[in-house]
């Protein structure tokens, strides 16, 4: 069941929603040569227990690290660890705060040292793919057309969309109902209503869309190992149209 939040619920969630974005100002400096994704893990964590908020993947259904970092071919869920960033690396950084019970979520694909042409092509069809969907959402559309004008543009780019992973609900809870797909038809799916609130993450591949669940059943690669991006937001559908919960302090 997709819950309406109150104008109280949303005060309420842009306390973490805006701590998580802050989370990724802060590490951006950081994501450079010879950084290891532990490392990255670790200045998530102090930063949000710092702050008083705590980090959603932390333990949650076993994840065992409190941010997500996926590199090159790594579409999502990837496991911090020990591997150390090169050169024209891309790496996803996707981070969840939560502040008195409440869910912030966003991640950002960042480039470490120089990108070379296919990483900058695939980072920008994926930052562009969330730009084109976040423009759709306003009361009266349809979860269809969000997902209709994200994979239009992605397969126009000669990219592809990931299917079996998608954006969410979330409030209270760090995923809800509904599930946000990525691609889909004009005029299907449910009406969206002002209160609903999601996340719209497109994870774009520059090769096919095709997917695969390594044996920790967290981390999610692309099969032909080409490179994949995301970026993501927590929204409110308004009145009028949208707004973007997950923007920093300043």
């Amino acid at each position: 069941m997709v819950q309406i939040k109150t104008a109280a619920d949303i005060e309420a969630m842009r306390p973490a929603c805006r701590h998580a974005a802050d989370t990724l100002v802060m590490i951006e400096p950081y994501i450079q040569p010879g950084i290891t994704t532990d490392e990255i893990n670790e200045l998530v964590h102090d930063f949000t227990i710092k702050a008083g908020a705590i980090p959603a993947p932390l333990n949650y259904h076993g994840f065992p690290k409190s941010v997500c970092t996926s590199v090159n071919h790594v579409v999502c869920h990837g496991i911090p660890g020990n591997k150390m960033l090169n050169d024209g690396d891309i790496i996803n950084v996707d981070v969840t705060s939560i502040i008195n019970g409440w869910h912030g979520d966003n991640s950002k694909t960042f480039f470490v040292g120089t990108p070379k042409i296919r990483a900058k092509k695939v980072v920008d069809v994926a930052r562009q793919a969330l730009e084109i969907g976040i423009e759709m959402v306003r009361p009266g559309a349809t979860l269809g057309d969000i997902g209709h004008a994200i994979q239009k543009y992605v397969e126009g780019e000669k990219c592809s969309v990931v299917r079996e992973y998608c954006g969410h609900g979330i409030g209270r809870g760090f995923h809800e109902d509904p599930q946000v797909l990525h691609y889909g038809r004009k005029g299907e799916g449910l009406v969206l209503k002002p209160g609903m609130v999601f996340t719209i993450e497109p994870m774009v591949n520059m090769g096919r869309a095709a997917v695969k669940l390594l044996a920790d059943n967290w981390t999610v690669v692309t099969r032909d190992k080409s490179l994949s991006a995301q970026f993501e937001h927590t929204m409110v559908v308004t009145e009028t149209g949208v707004e973007i919960l997950t923007v920093p302090s300043s």
